[in-house]
């Protein structure tokens, strides 16, 4: 790592502001992260000076944009040791690669009858697409079971697979009790039936180094808005194989070979998923935080989380109102937190009077709040421009909740 963790900090301008009159204490990044100016910087340049189309400019701009758009490309790759260019799609997010996904892959090769394994934590991004798919082609869907400690339970999964098994979807990280699931050794029982896996690494893109090829995933997903890039881009990785014989996802430009009046051929991946024009400027400034990440490196962002949940983990044992909801040991940066006695909504608000920026409600994670038996946590997550101080702020803000509401 290059610069300190307050010389980071000082690149997160948005940090600069008071909330409320008070500094702003940035414990959302589970959500969205913040953007460093590098990132900023970089898209605020395209847009004055590089703004054009790509690939098929006869122009110096349309020349520079081509060249970073592709370089971006490759960022990727090298991120989670991709086997080639070839295997990146850009998608809008996410969500749209899970989409994308259901739409090529689970309605041209899943079949009446066929399951999906999905597990209890996961977020609706990888729950609802199925449900729809499910209910269109005749699928069942069965579910993997989360433990009272907030971990999956897999002597149950194991127990799920079976020869009609022909697809598993699994969050890498929870979005609501942090936990890292065992995805290498889930991905490889799926392999032993013969299903392919799909990796949600929206999470743990963000503090963990990824390689797919080690892993053996089938797909692997996440957004650039999570890893300190802009909105409205993501990524989608796809074994060669596999993104080869899907048909495309849109129509339109970009993405054919030819057409005639009778018919139309289409180029291989990834450019057969990416018809019109794209996010040109998410994919670059999508390349600048990728950049800015790999100055800082995964295993410094990884250790400094997990000081930070520590830290956190002692302070809020000092607090009997507050209950860490799920106790997995693989927890990295983020902490749901049940506020006893109190909504976390309420105490969301109370927080947010304080400069404190959390998240409060289901998290788009209904499924797992009904195994829990609640409707809702108050989730603490943390960043690279967070600090120890910023959780003594929380504990303040949180002790000052509890004065006002109970």
């Amino acid at each position: 790592m290059k610069s300190s963790w307050g010389q980071i900090r000082s690149e997160f301008p948005a940090l600069e502001q008071k909330v409320n009159g008070q500094p702003l204490v940035y414990l959302d990044s589970a959500a969205t992260a913040l953007k460093p100016m590098p990132v900023i910087e970089t898209l605020y340049n395209f847009y004055k000076f590089e703004t054009a189309n790509v690939h098929r400019g006869a122009h110096y701009l349309g020349d520079i944009a081509t060249e970073k758009f592709e370089q971006t490309r490759s960022l990727v790759k090298d991120l989670i040791s991709a086997s080639s260019d070839q295997e990146i799609i850009f998608t809008s997010g996410t969500t749209d690669s899970i989409n994308l996904i259901a739409s090529t892959y689970g309605r041209n090769f899943l079949r009446a009858g066929d399951e999906i394994i999905l597990t209890e934590m996961e977020h609706h991004s990888n729950i609802v697409p199925w449900q729809l798919l499910a209910d269109e082609i005749g699928l069942k869907i069965k579910w993997v079971s989360v433990e009272t400690s907030g971990e999956l339970n897999l002597i149950e999964y194991e127990k799920l697979l079976n020869e009609k098994t022909k697809l598993v979807c699994v969050a890498h990280c929870s979005n609501v009790l942090g936990t890292v699931n065992p995805v290498k050794e889930i991905i490889k029982m799926a392999h032993a039936v013969n299903a392919k896996v799909l990796v949600d690494a929206a999470q743990s893109v963000t503090f963990l180094p990824i390689n797919v090829r080690d892993l053996d995933c089938d797909f692997l997903v996440f957004s650039g808005h999570k890893l300190y890039g802009p909105y409205g881009i993501g990524v989608l990785f796809g074994k060669h194989e596999l993104l080869e014989i899907m048909p495309p996802y849109r129509g339109g430009g970009a993405m054919i070979a030819h057409v005639t009046k009778d018919k139309t051929t289409f180029l291989g991946a990834p450019q057969r998923f990416e018809a019109g024009t794209p996010n040109i400027s998410g994919v670059i400034g999508l390349g600048a935080a990728i950049s800015y990440i790999k100055n800082v490196e995964h295993e410094n962002i990884y250790n400094h989380s997990k000081e930070l949940l520590q830290y956190s983990v002692n302070k809020f044992s000092e607090l009997d109102f507050i209950k860490i909801v799920g106790q997995s040991s693989t927890r990295v940066n983020i902490l749901s937190l049940d506020c006893i006695g109190m909504h976390p909504s309420d105490v969301g608000q109370i927080l947010n009077q304080q400069g404190v920026a959390t998240r409060t409600g289901h998290h788009c994670a209904q499924v797992l709040m009904s195994k829990l038996g609640i409707t809702g946590t108050l989730r603490v997550s943390f960043a690279i421009y967070n600090s120890a101080e910023d959780i003594d702020i929380l504990v303040s803000a949180l002790i000052k909740a509890k004065e006002i509401l109970t």
